[in-house]
């Protein structure tokens, strides 16, 4: 009769190991897929970037600095892999010169009234968008990643497999203020 309730034990911790073990990888899977969505988005904006430095060129020439920097930052930003901090720091940088291009953009009246520029802007607001919906998703994924692990007894299921608690994909301190600066309006 022990033996008999022993290997009922045993059973109930073997199907347990596995149950969380199981839930471990997909969320995983499930982290790796919301980034790989990130991922899409972030090639269609390096992609948009060179039309946008043309099309910005064609009426500021003289701003020659500033179409460098986005080039350069795009190719640090192509260049970095995975989900990690460099990742994230490259995406950050681009951020920050596409932004210094958008401002340079505000002296030229005629290239903003170009339909070319107008769509471009459109695009990159779109992809933009998309990227910040999609890493979302993707920090939702990692917390909920995260906190299965951390509880009991998953914690120990997944010490035992190599599992480790992820990072989030986190904006720039600087990043985030330019975002968070509310547009303003002028009637003058």
């Amino acid at each position: 009769m022990s033996n008999l309730i022993l290997l009922a034990i045993l059973g109930v911790s073997v199907l347990m190991t596995i149950a969380i073990y199981n839930r471990l990888v997909g969320l995983s899977v499930s982290r790796k897929n919301a980034f790989s969505n990130i991922d899409v988005q972030l090639k269609l904006r390096h992609d948009l970037v060179p039309n946008l430095i043309e099309t910005v060129r064609g009426y500021a020439a003289h701003e020659k600095g500033t179409f460098e920097e986005v080039t350069k930052a795009r190719s640090r930003a192509m260049g970095a892999n995975g989900d990690g901090k460099d990742r994230a720091q490259a995406e950050s940088a681009l951020n920050q010169s596409l932004m210094k291009l958008m401002m340079v953009t505000e002296n030229y009246p005629e290239l903003k009234a170009d339909m070319r520029f107008q769509q471009l802007q459109d695009e990159l607001t779109d992809i933009e968008n998309k990227i910040a919906a999609t890493r979302r998703f993707f920090n939702g994924s990692t917390a909920e990643f995260n906190a299965y692990l951390g509880q009991f007894p998953a914690v120990f299921i997944g010490q035992l497999f190599g599992f480790k608690e992820q990072n989030f994909l986190e904006f720039e301190a600087a990043e985030r203020k330019a975002m968070s600066v509310a547009p303003t309006v002028s009637f003058s």
